[in-house]
């Protein structure tokens, strides 16, 4: 099997991983409705891609923001489920990467794991009682300190990836404390357990069940962050998000340009792509993709290149990159659907998929309401 790793051109790497993703969609079409595409993660892994944004300093390949969500955008176009869920590691590592927020021994430790052995990781924040943690909830699950070490109890929900994961990124409220942590916690620990519970319609194959922990005992080293006082900073690497519902999107268009440039009924001569009435729906789907496109990618160079001080403003222009895209998206798939017609809400073509995971865009962060509070403030700051 080739591997990324070996790989020196962004051409080269789009190259492999486009012939690594290309069964993806078929074999989760395959799947039953709740099952975990084990396989698609599994050749991810063979390629080496966990390890593409981890620095290259630190064995990995250091890719942007920018090479990130192109490659992003390829995955999705195979399969929603599998972009999204990568997605978050991929950004996670990023991340850790160039802020460096762990101990230098932890921090090499999991690096040295996922460029070896392909070791995924993924934060564990969201609770039932206190929803998305960008609203700022107080974590239910707990740390109590004991033993020169830590015991973490409590439930986190959403956790994508739960099945497949060596490492969750647990936030925890401190016991005696107000303030709140991050803690790594490895899969294979007594009293840490995945529940299936992931019942939605949407990104089905994400295996984003429920994570729960019973008294699991941690050393003194897992606190790996104390985030209650710290401000939230804007992310580039969350630009992720909307690089999937692209990539869906694009998925779509291309099924739908297919059959209209192939779908010839008797009552017309020559196929329905030529139709005024289908040219317009291809069109204004053309026009969605294509501002959606260059967005995306004007604001991740941008962020590439930024020092961190503007990084520190680019908050409302990542947070309307995720309005924007995932929103056309949503459009986009709509559009698709009806230039293919009824034969696009047949279980055995894809769009039914495209339909239902482009939706989950809606609903993860930054959320549409905040977004437009921020562009508001934005706006007035800069009159």
């Amino acid at each position: 099997m080739n591997h990324l790793m070996e790989l020196h051109t962004k051409e080269e790497r789009i190259q492999l991983l486009s012939k690594t993703v290309a069964p993806f969609g078929e074999r989760v079409r395959h799947l039953p409705a709740d099952a975990f595409p084990y396989e698609n993660f599994k050749d991810l892994q063979n390629i080496g891609y966990p390890a593409l944004t981890v620095p290259k300093e630190d064995g990995g390949a250091g890719i942007t923001v920018d090479e990130l969500v192109s490659y992003q955008q390829i995955i999705a176009q195979a399969d929603g489920s599998t972009g999204l869920s990568i997605g978050w590691h991929m950004g996670i590592m990023k991340d850790l990467g160039e802020t460096k927020p762990w101990k230098e021994n932890v921090y090499k430790k999991v690096v040295k794991d996922v460029v070896e052995n392909g070791a995924l990781l993924n934060s564990a924040a969201t609770e039932p009682a206190t929803g998305s943690p960008t609203r700022g909830g107080k974590p239910e699950t707990t740390a109590v300190k004991k033993d020169n070490g830590w015991i973490i109890t409590g439930r986190k929900n959403f956790t994508t990836l739960s099945p497949i994961l060596t490492y969750f990124i647990v936030s925890a409220s401190i016991d005696g404390t107000d303030d709140v942590g991050n803690f790594l916690v490895k899969h294979d620990l007594e009293g840490v357990n995945v529940e299936e519970t992931w019942d939605s319609i949407a990104m089905r194959g994400s295996g984003s069940h429920d994570l729960v922990l019973e008294d699991v005992h941690l050393d003194k080293d897992a606190l790996v962050e104390i985030t209650s006082n710290q401000k939230r900073k804007p992310a580039g690497w969350l630009l992720h998000v909307p690089a999937c519902y692209l990539g869906i999107a694009q998925a779509a268009q291309k099924d739908a340009v297919a059959f209209a440039t192939s779908y010839s009924p008797n009552s017309i001569k020559g196929t329905i792509s030529e139709l005024p009435n289908v040219k317009q729906k291809m069109g204004d789907l053309e026009l969605l993709l294509l501002e959606s496109e260059h967005f995306l990618h004007a604001i991740a160079d941008k962020w590439d290149k930024a020092e961190e001080e503007i990084r520190n403003t680019m908050g409302p222009e990542l947070g309307a990159v995720k309005l924007s895209v995932t929103n056309k998206a949503v459009r986009g798939v709509d559009l698709a659907m009806r230039v293919v017609g009824a034969q696009s809400l047949k279980l055995k073509n894809n769009f039914e998929r495209y339909y239902r995971d482009v939706r989950a865009g809606l609903h993860n962060p930054p959320m549409d309401d905040m977004t437009v509070i921020q562009l508001a403030d934005k706006s007035i700051r800069e009159l």
